[in-house]
């Protein structure tokens, strides 16, 4: 039995350790194709590069958005990021939270 939970928790960990690089792979990758769309400030709003649209069609959303902090809202215009969501028909489903970022219905 105790070999038995030895593996399950090293299979647990693996798990949470490919996970949380996968995350950090999305993140990298989402800031490279997507920052200049998600900016401050809040207008105009400029359309997504297809590059920017693949990654967002791609990436572990909820895992990102667990990252999401106060500090980086000050960086990624959350008005934006749900414009090039929408954009990329990907969109938040409404009352979607996303750091402190609760996404209103779709205009």
């Amino acid at each position: 039995m105790a070999k038995l939970m030895c593996l399950y928790f090293i299979i647990l960990t693996i798990a949470v350790a490919v996970s949380a690089d996968e995350c950090e792979g999305d993140r990298q990758t989402m800031i490279k194709e997507c920052a200049k769309y998600q900016n401050w400030p809040a207008n105009p709003k400029l359309d997504p590069s297809d590059a920017c649209c693949a990654v967002w069609q791609k990436a572990n959303i909820p895992c990102l958005c667990v990252g999401v902090t106060k500090e980086k809202e000050k960086i990624w215009c959350m008005e934006n990021v749900a414009y090039v969501a929408n954009f990329c028909k990907t969109p938040f489903p409404h009352g979607y939270k996303c750091g402190s970022y609760t996404f209103p219905p779709l205009a």
